[in-house]
């Protein structure tokens, strides 16, 4: 059986890609919903039909677990799919919690996202929860999500783009920054030049793997397969996509990012 990857564009890969690391002996389906990419400026209402639609169809291709590797679809629907199937479901949120938990940080925590995760209920929970001393702000970055789907890694236009929504903070004032978005992850070269060197950088891949593991081994569920990956997108079968896809990873191994 294979392990499904859910993201609405090739930002979940980068969660692939920490998984494939740790498991490498387990077989992957990944799917992107590249008709509706990118959802982070969708309403609700149209992402959990987006979001139910391609698990459906996910469901049907006999997967022992899902992660739904994309912190918006997670803010919106993440409720909705644990009613609707059986199998686990894991979803992504920002990092917040080990950002807040982290001692050593005493000055304030930027958390970076989509604009939907960020007026989302979910992540509101969250800070109520764990940001006791207030020390977060939040900035949305619709933009990177678009950069990284055409593929302006290395062009300047989202380095740019960073300065400049990144301009009005006192950098000074911060310990940690928070990628809340998968998306990002492909950008952390850029954010490495622009902040300086004693703030910390996070996301939630690890993590979201780590537990992954974990459950899929408290289930006896943990086999031994080939390391193959089956790619679709919105429904089709993406095997014209597998060199882009491919070149994307061998990218995530270049950067060092985990």
């Amino acid at each position: 059986m294979q392990i499904g990857f859910f993201d609405s564009g090739i930002g979940g890969l980068t969660v692939l890609h920490q998984a494939m690391r740790d498991m490498p002996g387990e077989d992957y389906l990944y799917y992107a919903d590249t008709d509706h990419v990118p959802y982070g400026r969708k309403t609700k209402q149209e992402i959990r039909q987006y979001v139910q639609e391609a698990v459906d169809f996910i469901a049907a291709q006999d997967v022992k677990a899902l992660v739904v590797a994309c912190n918006t679809a997670t803010s919106v629907a993440i409720q909705d799919l644990r009613a609707r199937y059986r199998f686990p479901i894991l979803g992504m949120e920002p990092a917040v919690k080990p950002a807040v938990s982290d001692t050593s940080c005493t000055r304030r925590i930027l958390v970076t996202a989509t604009p939907v995760t960020i007026r989302e209920e979910k992540l509101q929970n969250l800070l109520h929860q764990v940001d006791q001393h207030h020390q977060v702000d939040l900035l949305p970055l619709p933009r990177l999500v678009e950069f990284a789907e055409a593929g302006c890694f290395t062009d300047g236009q989202a380095e740019a783009y960073l300065r400049e929504m990144l301009a009005p903070y006192d950098l000074s004032r911060y310990c940690t920054v928070v990628l809340g978005c998968t998306h990002f992850n492909y950008f952390k070269d850029s954010f490495n030049r622009i902040l300086p060197e004693d703030i910390a950088m996070i996301d939630g891949s690890s993590g979201t793997v780590h537990n992954l593991h974990r459950m899929l081994a408290e289930q006896h569920l943990l086999e031994t397969g080939s390391g193959k990956v089956t790619y679709y997108t919105s429904g089709r079968l993406a095997e014209a996509l597998r060199p882009r896809y491919q070149s994307l990873l061998q990218r995530l191994d270049e950067m060092l990012t985990y």
